[in-house]
């Protein structure tokens, strides 16, 4: 039963989450890429995976778009089941994969009119959606053009127009601008919100870019298939507390035992000096400064980021993860 919310002193029943997991999992072989993680998703949300490359985020994404069956747990989608009642799952659901699947040699109007006869659309309503999605993301003008002449923002804002042609109530967006420039990722974002808006629908995407992540409504963390927390952005850094200050000095070394020694502060080494975390780091730059003992070349301040949170729940940064993940490939690939 879901919870009650108070509205205007009207006690009325909260929504059903739209995304329902429970004890999910998913094992290849003796891999785990999975492990028993649960959550739910509030209908209108924009939810986001945030976890390094091999997290098990794709993972999860295929069992929930019915792509991959569950080696155990359950998941329900728009209110079915998602092996039980896949087909039902499919119907309601909008997806946009990490590598493009248009058909290049066809135009854009011909890749939407292909996906909504798989969807038996009727061709008077589609007609008229079509339009309205391309003009949405700018790609009216475009209509009649062979795709293989699109740019990569193109084809990404193409797919998810084509994701949303039917109407889903979720759409599923596994790294939406992976490949893309930073200025066409926020482009690409910009028509996401604006899509989410006027389509009513819920957003439910995988990431490995901390900055795309701040734009969700909520985030869960996902590592080594592990669901390890999940929240508003605002709130999970609310509860890591401190600044980060990083600086560099003549001597870094020394630096680092004169923090030990006369502050109390564990420095940690970053490829620019140092960097260690106080409650309030505007206030603490300038006994810095005064009182290290060696002389300061460079310092800064950061509020706590996500890459903090993922930091104080995993123990590494998620580029340090990223990295852990390519040079795993690098040896296995050299084997």
């Amino acid at each position: 039963m879901p919870a009650s919310v108070p509205v205007s002193g009207v006690t009325r029943p909260a929504a059903a989450p739209v995304v329902e997991v429970e004890n999910l999992a998913k094992r290849f072989g003796e891999v785990d890429a999975v492990r028993g993680i649960s959550f739910s998703v509030r209908p209108g949300e924009t939810f986001g995976f945030l976890g390094p490359n091999g997290a098990g985020k794709s993972t999860t994404i295929n069992m929930l778009c019915t792509l991959a069956r569950p080696s155990s747990g359950r998941a329900r989608v728009a209110g079915y089941d998602t092996v039980t009642q896949a087909a039902l799952v499919r119907k309601r659901i909008g997806l946009v994969f990490q590598d493009s699947t248009l058909d290049t040699y066809l135009t854009a109007s011909e890749n939407l009119r292909f996906h909504a006869e798989l969807y038996g659309l009727d061709r008077r309503e589609y007609r008229g959606r079509v339009r309205q999605l391309l003009e949405m993301v700018e790609l009216w003008d475009r209509r009649d053009d062979l795709v293989r002449t699109f740019s990569g923002g193109m084809r990404r804002r193409l797919e998810i127009a084509r994701g949303l042609l039917h109407s889903p109530k979720v759409l599923f967006l596994d790294e939406p601008t992976i490949g893309l420039d930073p200025q066409t990722r926020l482009h690409i974002w910009s028509y996401i919100e604006q899509l989410r808006v006027a389509e009513g629908i819920t957003i439910f995407l995988t990431t490995h870019h901390l900055d795309e992540a701040e734009n969700c409504d909520r985030i869960a963390i996902i590592d080594h298939g592990e669901l390890i927390v999940d929240d508003t952005p605002q709130v999970l850094k609310g509860r890591i507390g401190k600044d980060r200050v990083s600086l560099h000095t003549v001597d870094d070394t020394a630096a680092a035992a004169a923090l030990n020694e006369r502050f109390g502060l564990a420095a940690t080494r970053i490829p620019e000096g140092l960097t260690v975390q106080v409650a309030d780091g505007e206030e603490f730059v300038p006994a810095l400064v005064t009182d290290l003992g060696v002389r300061v070349l460079m310092v800064r301040v950061e509020r706590p980021s996500l890459d903090d949170v993922f930091l104080a729940y995993t123990g590494r940064t998620i580029r340090d993860s990223d990295a852990h993940v390519t040079s795993d490939m690098g040896r296995m690939w050299r084997r």
